[in-house]
């Protein structure tokens, strides 16, 4: 018995050395294993700091790039080259914001989205771009961000630097509120704008628009030419040839097949003359819109009385959706409406082309019924124009149709 307790003794007398795996005395404290090793500022930490710290030359430079530019182009506005500098600083400036952002990514973790480029191809002349950039609101507010962080960037800078002096330990929690700042106005100030950017969206989706209208209309021209003018030239050719063999044995039959076969090229000639109609009239092009929708008007099933009231003829692809505008919208009156009589007005306020048609018809008409009006509408929003239906039921029907006025090449503002 005395040995066993003897033994039990010197067995709790005895511990393992938790670290080195060794027995230790009794009565010796045992201490936990140390942490590993951690710096005092992370690399975020860092980053936030450089970003601090590089706020001021950074921002000196966009402060003087557009102090320089805003001056100089204000003080030559007198002049012919005044605006066309201050469209070229604003682009400028967007690639001072695009370097911000990019700042702004690699040290502070902030991510913020590019903004579209200014659509200035496509877009007129050369005034016309100039004035697109000088209204540009991402240039602009790319300026104002570099106007309004020189003092800003000056007071991160000295704090920054003191404190990395003086003040370390807290230096994290310093660098941490400063940069909240920082991404708050990159985000204010350098982020797209959501006006301009729902513009562009609806310019794509126009643009997809307009590209499947023309995709529509290629293949309708292709299958009126296949099963209409093609086949009867086919037919043609094959009446001509029978014709030709029939020549010496049976003159009489052979002159019935040609009769038959002119007969032919006439139905041929309507069907290519209604097609090239359909395309682009010839009257269109060579007395404008008066004219034409005078010939329209003339087949349609109602009386219509036109009213064109132009001093001057606008852009042929405006003129162009003017008239099948009306176009259509008769058709409309002559399959749909059971009007008697109608009218069609053209004319222009300020810089849009406006087209009424009003019939006296039994109404009802919408862009959802089926009557093709939804599909003048997408043509129309698709070059910024409009179209408004107000047809209650019982009628009278009245739809309106805005265009963008554009003049004619080689004719000045009307």
């Amino acid at each position: 018995m005395t040995a066993a307790l003897s033994a039990d003794s010197a067995q709790t007398d005895r511990q393992q050395d938790p670290v080195h795996g060794r027995r230790l005395p009794s009565g010796r404290a045992v201490s936990a294993p140390l942490p590993p090793a951690r710096p005092a500022f992370d690399t975020q930490t860092w980053k936030e700091i450089a970003h601090l710290l590089a706020n001021l030359p950074v921002t000196l430079l966009g402060f003087t790039y557009v102090v320089a530019t805003l001056s100089t182009s204000a003080s030559l506005t007198v002049t012919v080259i005044g605006f066309p500098l201050l469209a070229a600083a604003l682009m400028g400036a967007r690639q001072l914001g695009k370097l911000e952002r990019a700042r702004a990514r690699v040290l502070l973790g902030l991510r913020v989205d590019e903004p579209s480029p200014l659509p200035l191809r496509g877009r007129g002349g050369f005034v016309t771009r100039v004035w697109l950039a000088v209204k540009d609101p991402v240039g602009w507010r790319t300026m104002l961000y570099e106007l309004t962080r020189l003092p800003w960037s000056v007071v991160t800078f000295v704090v920054t630097l003191v404190s990395l002096f003086v003040l370390w330990p807290v230096l994290p929690y310093i660098a941490r509120g400063l940069t909240h700042v920082d991404r708050a106005m990159v985000r204010a100030l350098l982020s797209p704008s959501e006006e301009l950017e729902r513009r562009i969206a609806e310019l794509e989706s126009d643009r997809g628009t307009v590209v499947d209208t023309a995709a529509a209309d290629l293949r309708r021209i292709e299958r009126d030419l296949h099963d209409g003018a093609q086949a009867r030239l086919v037919n043609l050719a094959m009446g001509l040839g029978l014709a030709k063999e029939k020549l010496l044995e049976d003159p009489d039959a052979a002159a019935t097949m040609v009769e038959e076969a002119h007969g032919e090229v006439k139905l041929a000639l309507q069907e290519l003359r209604d097609l090239a109609r359909g395309i682009h009239p010839a009257v269109l092009t060579d007395r404008g819109l008066d004219a034409a929708l005078s010939a329209v008007a003339s087949r349609c099933t109602a009386s219509v009385k036109v009213s064109v009231d132009l001093r001057t003829r606008p852009a042929a692809a405006v003129e162009g959706i003017a008239y099948f505008t009306v176009s259509e919208l008769l058709q409309n009156v002559s399959k749909h409406s059971g009007a008697r009589s109608a009218a069609v007005d053209v004319w222009r306020a300020d810089d849009r082309l406006l087209v009424q048609v009003r019939d006296d018809g039994r109404g009802g008409a919408s862009l959802d019924g089926g009557t093709g009006m939804a599909g003048l509408a997408d043509r129309l929003g698709a070059v910024d124009g409009l179209f408004v239906v107000d047809s209650p039921v019982g009628g009278p029907t009245t739809v309106t149709a805005e265009l963008p006025w554009r003049n004619r090449e080689g004719e000045g503002r009307g």
